[in-house]
């Protein structure tokens, strides 16, 4: 054999007493066949068969099968980002001249996709207050193949009644889709409350450090399975394994991270409600938050992920204030290491039922830092925002 050969075709290793905790990265585009004839009939290999690197490696399908088992599901398909997720679920199953409901406190790009591009498809369109059932059975219509839920909602955190979703989207032959980017599966199973499809954004807590995109869609059936398997094919989307292997890892340490979040967030809220410039902390298990009663009964837990509304005086001078922080990070995105503060408007993204506070509120994301530093890093942040609201303040008559 040529030497120049000899640096293309590599001989195999014995892999007998090898073995890794870790998962290990198998990289292809093609998969080789031991001869014409299984390369004939690689169509018959069925779902768990591999024929082309697009369709997944052992890597990806051993994180696939994590979170199916996780969600307590049949299939679970992975794409490149959370909100390729959700418009890959939906377009799996709605088509034009059919209506899709849609939360009106889901996450803002679905919103941007539903109103610029599923309108565009000949899709009808609309929005319903998540804490008005009644209301959303009174919109469905024979056109209606599609009810989309996130729950805690994004940035506002009202927690649905997925139960009852279930049942009014099923009494009509619609499907129910469910974003759990919030609690995660180890949190809340939507499969198991009578949805049809789950989606992660595995960007955060999944991954947990703030270094890889990707998301994943679990389906109840076979059938389902596989209209999304030929969506994803003909759309032609796949997955990095080594992106998939970032995640398999920080998977590793999720319950752990999710469970120390969770307690230092407990720990920091009566300190934050206690500010004379905090309105309202938006937060599952406070008695209180919208849908509270559904958080307490179904859910095991919380993460680590609430929102804070601030008074009408100090809510202008929040931007300017956050400039104090030392140890939280300004950015979009949650759910990693790190602690994250990201300021969000609200009215905008609203239509169902306007929103009647400030139009900001500060999504918070706590991480894995100690609960002395974000204490003393939040006390930096309340005061600067009380000094510009005393400096921006008029004074007395008199003084």
């Amino acid at each position: 054999m040529d030497d120049w050969t000899r640096c293309v075709i590599s001989s195999e290793a014995s892999r007998d007493g090898f073995a890794s905790l870790g998962v290990p990265v198998y990289r292809a585009s093609t998969i080789p066949f031991p001869n014409a004839q299984s390369y004939q009939k690689r169509h018959e290999r069925g779902d768990e068969g591999y024929s082309y690197g697009l369709s997944g490696t052992p890597t990806s399908r051993t994180l696939a099968h994590k979170i199916t088992a996780l969600q307590q599901g049949h299939r679970t398909f992975l794409v490149p980002s959370g909100q390729a997720a959700i418009t890959v679920a939906i377009l799996s199953f709605v088509q034009a001249g059919d209506r899709i409901l849609i939360a009106d406190t889901v996450y803002p790009p679905l919103r941007d996709f539903a109103e610029k591009d599923l309108r565009t498809l000949g899709i009808d369109v609309a929005f319903y207050d998540p804490t008005a059932p009644d209301e959303l059975e009174r919109m469905m219509d024979r056109r209606t193949r599609m009810i989309w839920a996130e729950s805690p909602g994004s940035t506002t955190m009202e927690v649905q009644d997925m139960r009852r979703l279930a049942e009014i989207a099923h009494r009509h032959g619609a499907l129910l889709g469910c974003d759990n980017t919030w609690a995660t599966p180890l949190l809340f199973k939507p499969l198991q409350h009578g949805a049809d499809i789950v989606v992660e954004a595995l960007t955060k807590y999944f991954s947990g450090h703030s270094d890889v995109l990707m998301g994943s869609i679990t389906v109840r059936d076979q059938a389902m399975a596989s209209t999304v398997k030929g969506k994803l094919s003909r759309l032609g989307i796949g997955v990095s394994p080594d992106d998939c292997s970032l995640v398999l890892r920080g998977m590793e340490t999720m319950a752990v991270r999710l469970h120390y979040c969770a307690e230092t967030t407990r720990r920091l809220l009566p300190a934050i409600a206690d500010q004379p410039s905090v309105d309202r902390i938006l937060y599952p298990p406070l008695p209180g938050n919208p849908g509270h009663e559904f958080w307490k009964r179904d859910f095991n837990g919380a993460s680590g992920v609430f929102g804070i509304i601030f008074t009408p005086a100090a809510t202008p001078h929040v931007f300017a204030a956050l400039d104090a922080l030392k140890i939280f990070a300004i950015g979009a995105s949650w759910g990693g290491t790190r602690s994250l503060v990201a300021p969000m408007p609200v009215k905008a993204n609203r239509t169902a039922q306007p929103w009647p506070g400030e139009d900001l509120v500060l999504r918070v994301s706590i991480g894995v830092e100690a609960l002395s530093d974000l204490q003393e890093d939040l006390d930096r942040f309340f005061a600067a925002l009380d000094t510009f609201c005393e400096t921006a303040s008029p004074a007395p008559a008199g003084a």
